[in-house]
């Protein structure tokens, strides 16, 4: 399997930690070179090591916006 290179250009915050320090966070990355994505995944401390996540284009992004926002606005 090929190596999978990353660069993080911003971070963006945290959602949560784990009791032995990953944390999930929202990250803006370059995968393989390729133009940025806003990124959802685990991440262990220092991000030496990372889990499964989530990728999402500017666009996807604007959708699962306004999924959450009507989910937020339903609780009330």
């Amino acid at each position: 399997m090929a190596d999978i290179k990353y660069e993080i250009r911003e971070e963006l915050g945290n959602i949560s930690e784990s009791a032995k320090g990953w944390t999930k966070e929202v990250n803006l990355i370059s995968w393989n070179g390729a133009a940025p994505k806003y990124d959802i995944r685990d991440w262990a401390p220092e991000h030496e090591k990372m889990g499964k996540g989530i990728t999402l284009t500017k666009e996807e992004v604007q959708e699962l916006y306004k999924i959450l926002a009507k989910i937020v606005s339903d609780e009330g």
